[in-house]
């Protein structure tokens, strides 16, 4: 069963997610905006982990490693670790990268784990696959490999040359799953069962406009 509408609610709460206008960096304006860095006190951020460690496990997906990009990965690659091992007793290694290199101390642009083996990313959304492609690069220098990408919402609309998704490109080009704990086709569903008909509107016409 999924946990779409139960995240949800966790988002509203946290004012993560927000419905409304708002004009992304591509220029559309969207009927909802997501921001994983309002997720910021102890409590929401141990529920995230949760959802993020059950999405994982229900995947059935292989890996070896968690490793998250700069800057939001870093906070939830961590606590879907502890979350791992809090509620599941798996002891997961993680890592994530700094933007900037360290010249100083121990150095370089990777923290914790060191990147082997199979590698999951773990970030809040993929919208141009950026992030999501500078972190295969970081793992396949490092001598891994990687298993996919987890995240916590699919937005599921098209990218600039319009035949696929962010996502859809970067599971043709890499050949690995991207993973997410809700999609945008469940936040309308959420929506039609709670929000204002006008709001349903919006929510139609922008997947009618940009939905893949």
């Amino acid at each position: 069963m999924t946990e779409a509408p139960s995240f949800i609610e966790l988002a509203l709460a946290s004012r993560v997610l927000q419905f409304g206008e708002f004009t992304l960096k591509s220029g559309r304006v969207s009927p909802y905006f997501f921001n994983a860095g309002l997720f910021q006190d102890g409590a929401s951020l141990s529920s995230l982990g949760g959802f993020y460690a059950r999405r994982m496990l229900n995947s059935g997906l292989d890996f070896d490693v968690l490793f998250g990009p700069p800057y939001k990965g870093i906070p939830l690659v961590s606590t879907m670790s502890v979350a791992l091992a809090r509620d599941h007793a798996v002891s997961m290694p993680y890592a994530y990268a700094r933007k900037e290199v360290k010249d100083h101390g121990e150095g370089g642009q990777l923290v914790g784990a060191p990147l082997k083996g199979r590698v999951l990313i773990v970030d809040d959304v993929v919208t141009a696959g950026t992030a999501a492609n500078e972190a295969i690069q970081m793992i396949l220098a490092a001598g891994a490999e990687p298993a996919g990408v987890l995240v916590a919402i699919d937005r599921q609309e098209r990218g600039a040359d319009g035949s696929m998704s962010a996502v859809q490109s970067l599971e043709a080009t890499h050949g690995i799953p991207v993973l997410s704990i809700v999609t945008f086709s469940e936040i309308v569903d959420y929506v039609r069962r709670s929000q204002s008909e006008a709001e349903i509107e919006r929510m139609l016409a922008y997947r009618d406009a940009y939905g893949i």
